[in-house]
Order: structure tokens, then sequence, then C-alpha cells
């Protein structure tokens, strides 16, 4: 089996990319510092500080004075810095020159405030947060239905995100799965959902309620993982659509056989673009116009309303051009005689004008 694989996205360039940056969390983030080591960098910060104060004091300690036997010595000034930064304060030992005072003001005071705020954060966030986090989270993925799953982002799955969100399709409906933190942190500046997990594992689709996605995308980078990703979403929900990209011919049909609705194959597809400008400067053009929907017309496919039906497909209400229709999932074009007369549950295939605002 062919085995190609395609380089990570390096840029996204959408245009709603900075609104939507900040809109919602992922549903499940790898941390870059593990918790024991962002424990350690608080409490090392924290036994810096308490040092500084030490030697501070000990420097200082002159102007110290020990009611209980007149001698600061360098265990007295350990003690007193303790005392003096907890505000415990229990007055065997106080500071009685006006440098000492005034070290206390405007640098033992900061201190004392500053080890507080590292030991109450550090309980806010691995205590308090995380947990709010980890429910939060739980019950975004129990609601989640009517979702887009996208399994893989690199170039094809980079694209076909930002182009679902600029068909406005809601990112926070979207999950994009990927074992790459890199190719995410790229994905959650769009908004969406994103989880760092293996695809092709029944527990990681089974977490974003796989059987209750609208659609599945599926561009992993290689085929046999492609096909292998399909295989386990058929297997855990066989009626929802899946569309995958696959870049060997004679993976296309593998690909359909292991349950995807749409098999895409850009080599193919570059192929006849190709092929096609040979004949026409502009087909090239065209084809890239109807397939995004920054362009002047965009390609929609819709089940026709009642209002359509027993209109020719000429006569659409949408004032698009149709171009055939999908009858009991057979393909009927304009020309042909069925579709002079559209009816109940036909799926209408039809260029249809972008608004002005969008095209430029």
């Amino acid at each position: 089996m062919a085995q190609p694989s395609g380089p990570p996205a390096s840029r996204n360039p959408f245009r709603r990319k900075a609104l939507l940056a900040d809109q919602f969390r992922p549903l499940r983030r790898q941390v870059k510092l593990p918790v024991w080591g962002d424990l350690g960098l608080r409490a090392g910060f924290a036994f810096a500080l308490l040092f500084m104060v030490i030697l501070i004091h000990w420097y200082d300690r002159d102007g110290l004075v020990d009611s209980v036997d007149g001698h600061i010595s360098f265990l007295d000034v350990v003690y007193f810095t303790m005392i003096s930064v907890t505000t415990t304060g229990f007055g065997d030992i106080a500071p009685v020159s006006d440098r000492a005072r005034l070290i206390e003001a405007l640098i033992v005071t900061p201190v004392r405030i500053a080890v507080l705020f590292i030991f109450v954060g550090a309980a806010y966030d691995f205590v308090i947060k995380r947990s709010w986090e980890k429910w939060r989270m739980a019950r975004i993925q129990e609601q989640l239905t009517d979702h887009v799953v996208v399994l893989g982002y690199g170039v094809s799955g980079s694209q076909s995100v930002g182009e679902l969100i600029e068909r406005g399709v809601d990112p926070r409906c979207i999950v994009v799965i990927d074992p790459s933190e890199e190719r995410l942190a790229e994905a959650e500046k769009l908004g969406v959902n994103v989880m760092a997990a293996d695809a092709t594992r029944d527990e990681t689709l089974k977490s974003v309620r796989i059987d209750a996605a609208q659609s599945v995308l599926v561009s992993a980078g290689r085929d046999d993982t492609s096909i292998l990703i399909v295989l386990t979403v058929r297997h855990l929900a066989p009626h929802v659509p899946i569309s995958v990209v696959v870049r060997a011919d004679d993976n296309e049909l593998l690909a359909r056989q292991a349950g995807a609705n749409n098999v895409i194959n850009p080599v193919r597809f570059t192929g006849l673009l190709l092929a096609g400008s040979v004949k026409g400067a502009h087909i090239a053009d065209y084809m890239a116009d109807l397939a995004s929907v920054g362009g002047r017309v965009q390609l929609v496919e819709r089940v026709v309303s009642a209002e359509e039906c027993g209109c020719p497909i000429t006569q659409l209400k949408t004032g698009g051009q149709g171009l055939r229709i999908y009858r009991e999932g057979r393909p009927i074009g304009f020309w042909e005689e069925e579709c002079k007369t559209l009816q109940p549950g036909d799926v209408v295939v039809e260029i249809v004008p972008t608004a002005p605002s969008e095209a430029d």
C-alpha cells in the first residue's frame, strides 16, 4: 500500500482566525511542563525569595534585637525570616534600627505577598482550576452532537477546517484529533476543540462521540493510516458520512470498501486541473473558485425544499444554477428528463453566487 506523507501546515491564512482565537478551550490538552515540574519551579522560586531575605537579615543583623539572650545567630536570622514572612510575629526578635524597619517595609512585605500568591496560585492551579477544567471538558464531550470530526491536521485537514469556518460552521462544533501538539496549537487558534490522541483507537473516537457526529473528515497523511481510521470510524458509527483523502489510485477502492462515503484523491484532482488547463486557461481558476467559499461562486449540496418540488432544476428558489440531482443515490444530470420535475428527498448540487462582501 502506498505511504505518501505531507508536511505539517505551517500557517493558516484564514480571515476569521483572530476573531475566533479565544472563543473556546480544547477538549483535552497536553501540558508542556509536568505537574511536579511546575510545582518544583514554584517552590524553588519561593525558597529563593526566602533565601534572599535571610541573606538581607543576616547582613543587617545588627538592626535586630533578641529579647531572650541578646545575641543574633544565623539560626535566629532564619527563624526571624520565617516568622516575619509568614506574619506570625512572636515578638522575641524585632527590628529596632531605622534601616531594619525599612527593610521589613520595602523588601520583606513584597516578598511576603509574593510567597503568598505563589502558594495560593499553586493551590488554585492544581486543585480548583484543574478540577473545574476536567469537569467542564467532560460536560462539553457529553454534549457533543451534530459536530464535524477532523482526524488529522496536516495540509488537507487544516485547509478543510479553515474552509468549514469560512462557510459558517461554528468552530465549537468542530473537533480536531491529531497526535502532533504543534499542529494542534495551530488548530486551537481557530477556536476549535482539539485532542492530542491516536485516531485509530476506539477509545479516542468514543470520547468525542463519533456516533453522534454530523460528518467525519479523515486525512492522516498516510493512506494505510487513513484507511485504518475509516475502518474504525465505520465500526463505531455505521451511519455517519465519512470523507477520506488518499493519494494512491489503488487505495481508492480499499477506502470505499473500508466504509468511506467520499474518497478524495488530491493527486488525481491536480492532474485533472493540469490537463484541463491545456484546453482552457481559466478552467483551473474556475474550479478553485468553485471549491472555495472565498471565491465569486461556490458549489452547494442540499435537499430540495418543499416549494421546489414539482419544479425543474432550472428554477431553484435560491437563484443558483442546478447541475445535477441525486435521487435514491443515483446521479441525474441537469439535461436529463428526470431533472424537469424535482421530487421530495432529492439532493441537488448547484452553483450559487457568493455574497460580494465575502468574495472581496
